[in-house]
C-alpha cells in the first residue's frame, strides 16, 4: 500500500508538472479563475459544476477519486488549487500543522456543531468547513428482499474493496461500524483521535468480529479484494450485480445503483452486524473544504458554496445532503429517512475514523484490512500490531482532533 502511494504520488507530481491539473473549464473568460480540486466525477461533477455556475464566479475544476493523492502533489509542485475538497480533515489538520492553509473568515463554521466542526488544539479556528454529508451505519437492500431481524451470514453481504483512490476504505468503514456499536462513542472517539490503542480489547474485539464473518468463506472474501465497490464494470452498484442482498455502504450509494435506485431501501446497521443488535451511535462522513491561497475571489466562492440557497440547490440537483442544520430535509421517502437520522439529536454521530487520522495512519489501517480479508484466519493481533507502531511513529506534536462525536441531547 505504502508503496503503492509513493507510485501514485510521482505520477501525480508528473502530471502537475507537466500541466495537467485542474484543467476543466467553467464560469467566464475575462477574471482569473478560481481553481477548485473535488472528489466528484462523472454525473456528481456535472450536478456539482451546475451548482459552481448558479454562483457566478470564473472557476476550473478538477474532479478525482484520489484528491488526497492529488492534492499531495500539487502542494509539492508549490502549485495548489485555491480550493481543495477532502473527505474528511485528517490531511487538512497536517496541512494546517504546516501553515499551508487560510482563514475562511472568522465564525465560518459558527453554524455546524459537533460533529460536523471538529477542532484541534493548537490550530485555528475556520480553516475548514464541510460541504456535504453522509450516513454510514445503514445497510441498503433491495425492497423485494427485505433483511433479517439479526446478523447476516458472509454470503448475504455485497462486498467490494476496489477504488480509484485509496483500496481498502469499503472494509475501513465495517471496523468503524462495528467498535462504534460495540464500544460506544466514547471510547470510538478516543480510538479514532489515537488515545486508545489499536492492540486495546474495544478495537481488537470489534476486529475480530469482522475476521470471524470473513472465516466463514476465506474465498468469497478474498473475492471481495477484486471487486470495485462501486460495482463497476457493469453499474447499478455491488447490491444489484449479482446474488448477495446486503451491502454496508453510506447514502453515498444511491449515486452507485443509477436507475435502479428506487428499488433500494436501508436500515440501521447495527442489528445485521455481527455484533448485534442494539444501536449506540451513528457513522457519518463529510466532504470539508480548505482555501490554499489568499485569492479573495476563492474565498467569497467557498461562502457562497456554503450558503443555505447553494446548498439547497445542490441537493435539489443532486440529491445530496447538507450538514448545515438550517436546510431542509431533502424530498422523497428515503431522503427523508437518511436526513432524519443526520438531524437526530438523540443518538450520537460520530465521523468516519480514518477520515480524521494521520494520512501514514489512516493508509496502515487499509493495508490492515485488505490483509485481514485475504487471510482471515491468521491472528488479528498482528495486524493492530502494525497499525499501532505506525501510529507510535506520528510525530509527538502532530494535532489531535476533538469534537469528532456528538452528544446526544
Amino acid at each position: 500500500m505504502l508503496r503503492a502511494r509513493a507510485v501514485l504520488l510521482v505520477l501525480c507530481l508528473a502530471l502537475v508538472a507537466a500541466g495537467c491539473g485542474l484543467a476543466a473549464p467553467g464560469g467566464g473568460d475575462e477574471q482569473p479563475k478560481v481553481t477548485i480540486l473535488g472528489p466528484w466525477t462523472d454525473d456528481q461533477e456535472k450536478q456539482f459544476k451546475a451548482v459552481l455556475d448558479t454562483l457566478e464566479t470564473p472557476y476550473t475544476y478538477q474532479g478525482t477519486a484520489a484528491t488526497r493523492e492529488v492534492l499531495l502533489a500539487a502542494v509539492q509542485a508549490g502549485n495548489p488549487p485555491d480550493i481543495a475538497i477532502l473527505p474528511g480533515v485528517g490531511d487538512l489538520v497536517e496541512y494546517a500543522a504546516e501553515g499551508r492553509l487560510r482563514p475562511l473568515g472568522k465564525g465560518a463554521g459558527a453554524k455546524y456543531g459537533r460533529p460536523w466542526q471538529p477542532e484541534a488544539k493548537r490550530i485555528e479556528a475556520d480553516l475548514w468547513v464541510p460541504l456535504k454529508a453522509d450516513l454510514k451505519s445503514i445497510v441498503w437492500y433491495r425492497k423485494d428482499r427485505p433483511p433479517p431481524s439479526y446478523p447476516a451470514p458472509l454470503a448475504s453481504w455485497c462486498i467490494g474493496m476496489g477504488d480509484d483512490g485509496a483500496s481498502g476504505w469499503p472494509g475501513s468503514d465495517w471496523i468503524e461500524d462495528l467498535i462504534l456499536q460495540t464500544a460506544g462513542p466514547v471510547l470510538y472517539e478516543r480510538w479514532a483521535t489515537g488515545e486508545l490503542k489499536w492492540t486495546d480489547g474495544p478495537v481488537l474485539n470489534a476486529w475480530s468480529l469482522w475476521a470471524g464473518l470473513l472465516a466463514q468463506d476465506p474465498e468469497a472474501a478474498r473475492r471481495a479484494l477484486l471487486g470495485d465497490h462501486r460495482g463497476r464494470p457493469g453499474g447499478h452498484g455491488l447490491l444489484f450485480a449479482g446474488g448477495c442482498t446486503l451491502e454496508h455502504q453510506g447514502s453515498f450509494a444511491r449515486f452507485f445503483y443509477g436507475d435502479r435506485s428506487g428499488r433500494a431501501a436501508f436500515t440501521d446497521s447495527a442489528p445485521l452486524l455481527p455484533s448485534g443488535p442494539r444501536l449506540k451511535g451513528r457513522e457519518v462522513s463529510a466532504d470539508f473544504a480548505a482555501l490554499f491561497g489568499d485569492f479573495a475571489q476563492a474565498r467569497d466562492l467557498l461562502t457562497r458554496l456554503t450558503s443555505r440557497r447553494a446548498q439547497e440547490e445542490w441537493g435539489r440537483r443532486a440529491g445530496v445532503f447538507s450538514p448545515d442544520p438550517d436546510v431542509p430535509a431533502r424530498k422523497g421517502a428515503v431522503e427523508k429517512q437518511i436526513s432524519s437520522r443526520l438531524t437526530d439529536q438523540r443518538v450520537p454521530l460520530c465521523l468516519d475514523a480514518s477520515d480524521v487520522m494521520p494520512a501514514a495512519v489512516r493508509d496502515a489501517f487499509y493495508e490492515a484490512v485488505l490483509l485481514t480479508i485475504a487471510h482471515p484466519d491468521a491472528p488479528v493481533r498482528d495486524r493492530l500490531d502494525d497499525v499501532q507502531r505506525v501510529q507510535n511513529a506520528q510525530p509527538e506534536h502532530t494535532p489531535r482532533l476533538t469534537g469528532v462525536c456528538s452528544r446526544p441531547q
